[in-house]
């Protein structure tokens, strides 16, 4: 009898510490056990909020035109709209070039020419039936699209999609890697980068390779792009199952991407600044403002402003209006914020936010 019950036990105890082992690795896998920089962040209250429009569906990117009026895609419409300073919203046109829309794919970012009053040209990536791509076309104007930059890849998920002109005159361009983790470590694919073109899409002079367009690699799907004050840019990615990180962007730079996700401390990555978990953050479009980094978080449902050395974060909204795409400032020093996949009648907003 006590054999069989010293048997017993001992299968017990395996049992115990095989599933032990189980929960620990499964819990690796979906990051239970990440340590991020930032946890906790104290809640801060804007001045002021105010819902500018209403009506919109699926927005992902804003740009301002010099008028003040501002320029927004909806992903899965395509449509391309126009919204006054009092919120009036007309649409401009459809981008039916792009494939039909998933959860992450459709039209996504626009950016306006630093020079459109002397050329007009406003620029959008989407997503085709084959690639991502980068197009620019009038706003007056119904010509067909003239696209720059074709054959980056494209998926269901991870297309990146933000795309911004820089303190250098050159467009910068986030690419996901449209869920094909090993295109983010090959250089010459342009998928999981941030790419750095002229305004007519050749690649920048000064890039790490003569002739490439790319400038940083290793990310997974990163939507956010914003320079400080000094010039320095900074990226959003989203993480996996463990760490969304905040990365300050150095030319040829690898972020690690798959092999990293979050801290990794060896030397050939470069690590983040800040890390969130997932289900606090999932940042997306983002920006700097008043000396400080203010990102729109998605599955987190708030915005966050950190210092540009990943200290002293807050968060605000924090629940109160759903999803966040973006954050981008206004010409009357507001910022203004883009909600992403509302239900009820008034679908997605615009709020006007005062800090």
């Amino acid at each position: 009898m006590r054999r069989r019950q010293t048997l017993v036990l001992g299968a017990t105890g395996l049992l115990v510490t095989a599933a032990a082992i189980g929960i620990y690795f499964y819990g690796a896998f979906f990051g239970w056990w990440a340590r991020p920089t930032v946890r906790n962040a104290p809640e801060a209250e804007p001045a002021a909020v105010e819902q500018l429009a209403s009506g919109l569906r699926y927005p992902f990117d804003l740009a301002f035109l010099p008028d003040g009026s501002a320029l927004v895609t909806e992903r899965e419409s395509g449509r391309l709209r126009q919204i006054s300073p009092d919120g009036g919203l007309t649409d401009v046109r459809i981008i039916d070039e792009i494939a039909e829309p998933t959860v992450q794919a459709g039209l996504q970012g626009v950016a306006i020419s630093p020079t459109y009053e002397r050329d007009g040209w406003i620029y959008v990536y989407y997503t085709t039936e084959h690639d991502s791509r980068v197009s620019r076309l009038r706003l007056e104007s119904s010509a067909p699209l003239e696209p720059i930059l074709t054959g980056i890849p494209s998926g269901k998920i991870h297309n990146g999609g933000r795309i911004r002109f820089g303190p250098d005159g050159m467009l910068y361009i986030t690419t996901g890697e449209a869920d094909d983790r090993p295109r983010a470590q090959d250089q010459k694919d342009l998928g999981g980068k941030i790419l750095r073109v002229t305004p007519a899409g050749k690649p920048a002079p000064g890039n790490p390779t003569a002739g490439s367009p790319v400038y940083s690699w290793g990310f997974r799907d990163p939507q956010g792009l914003a320079w400080d004050d000094k010039g320095q840019l900074y990226v959003s990615d989203f993480g996996h199952h463990n760490l969304d990180e905040l990365n300050r962007v150095t030319p040829g730079g690898n972020y690690g991407w798959p092999e990293v996700e979050g801290t990794g401390g060896e030397p050939e990555f470069t690590d983040p600044i800040a890390t969130w978990k997932p289900a606090d953050a999932s940042p997306s479009g983002m920006t700097y403002h008043d000396g400080r980094i203010w990102i729109a978080c998605l599955r987190g449902e708030r915005l966050y402003r950190i210092a540009t050395d990943g200290s002293s974060p807050q968060q605000l909204l924090t629940g109160q209006y759903g999803r966040l795409r973006l954050v981008t400032p206004a010409p009357d020093g507001s910022l203004w914020v883009l909600t992403n996949g509302r239900s009820g009648p008034d679908h997605d907003l615009i709020l006007r936010v005062t800090p």
